[in-house]
C-alpha cells in the first residue's frame, strides 16, 4: 500500500486519533488587550442572516465578524514588522506544505503552575531533548503551560502593570530557529509571548525573532495534555485571507492510538 493508503486504513480502524486542539470561538473567548493607545482586536461576533423562516424558508445561516488574531489563531510573518519584507509572508502565500508536519510538545506545565511569568530557556529544550530526542528540522514545537483550562480574567491574568503569562526567553526561540531551524511555534496562552514580553530584549521576542526568520505562530491552543511528547503529526491551516497576517483556524493533531 502507497503511505497515504496505509493513513487512511489507520484512520478508518481507529488506530489514529485526530485530537482536536482548537477553542470554540464565540463571543466570550479572551482577545489580548493592548495598551489604549493602540487598535484593539475586536472578537468574535456571530448574527444570524435567517432560520428557517421569512428571511430564508429552506436555509440557516450567520454573519460572522473578528480580527484575524481571534481565538485560536496562526501567525505569519507579515504580522510583525520583522516579517514584514519575509518573501511568501502572508497567510494566502505560505507554501501549503508548511502546515502539515512533525510536532514536538515540550511540557512546562509543572514550571508554570507555580510561576505565571515562567519563561522557557535553551537548558529546558535541551533536558527535553535529553529525555525525547533532538528537536527535527521543520517540526513544530508546541510549549504545552495548561493554561487553556483557566477561564474568563484568570486567562489574560491582568494586572496593574498588564498581563502576565508564560512564555518563551528570547534565547531559547533563537536556539530553535538557529539550532533546529523550527517551522513555527505554538502556546495555550492568547500570544505566543509571555504576557510581560515587552520588557524582554528584543521586546516580544517570539513574535520578532520567529516572523523575522519566515516561521510561524500558533495561540490560544489547547488539548495539549493529550498529545505524547513527539511522534503526532500537526495540521493547521489559516484562512486564504490575501494579505492576511493571521487567522482563526481549526488545529488537529493526529496520535496514533
Amino acid at each position: 500500500m502507497s503511505a497515504l493508503t496505509q493513513l487512511a486504513t489507520a484512520l478508518s480502524a481507529g488506530k489514529i486519533d485526530v485530537i482536536d486542539l482548537t477553542h470554540t470561538l464565540d463571543p466570550d473567548f479572551p482577545v489580548i488587550i493592548l495598551p489604549p493607545e493602540f487598535g484593539q482586536c475586536a472578537r468574535f461576533r456571530m448574527e444570524e442572516v435567517s432560520a428557517y423562516d421569512h428571511r430564508g424558508p429552506a436555509w440557516k445561516w450567520h454573519n460572522i465578524s473578528m480580527s484575524e488574531h481571534t481565538g485560536t489563531h496562526f501567525d505569519a510573518p507579515s504580522h510583525w514588522i520583522s516579517g514584514r519584507d519575509v518573501p511568501l509572508g502572508s497567510v494566502d502565500e505560505i507554501p501549503p506544505e508548511k502546515f502539515v508536519g512533525p510536532v514536538c510538545v515540550i511540557d512546562c506545565s509543572a514550571e508554570t503552575a507555580q510561576d505565571d511569568d515562567f519563561l522557557m530557556t535553551p537548558d529546558h529544550i535541551r533536558a527535553w531533548e535529553a529525555e525525547h530526542g533532538e528537536i527535527p528540522k521543520g517540526a513544530w514545537v508546541l510549549m504545552r503551560t495548561d493554561w487553556s483550562k483557566r477561564k474568563g480574567a484568570a486567562y489574560l491574568n491582568m494586572k496593574e502593570d498588564g498581563p502576565h503569562s508564560p512564555g518563551p526567553a528570547p534565547d531559547a526561540i533563537r536556539h530553535l530557529i538557529e539550532e533546529r531551524d523550527i517551522v513555527g511555534f505554538g502556546t495555550e496562552c492568547v500570544g505566543t509571548d509571555a504576557g510581560q514580553g515587552m520588557h524582554l530584549s528584543p521586546p516580544y521576542p517570539a513574535h520578532f525573532i520567529l516572523h523575522g526568520a519566515g516561521k510561524y505562530g500558533l495561540q490560544c491552543l489547547t488539548n495539549l495534555d493529550k498529545l505524547p511528547p513527539t511522534g503526532a503529526v500537526l495540521m493547521a491551516a489559516p484562512l486564504k485571507i490575501k494579505n492576511g497576517t493571521g487567522s482563526p483556524l481549526r488545529v488537529l493533531a493526529m496520535v496514533e492510538t
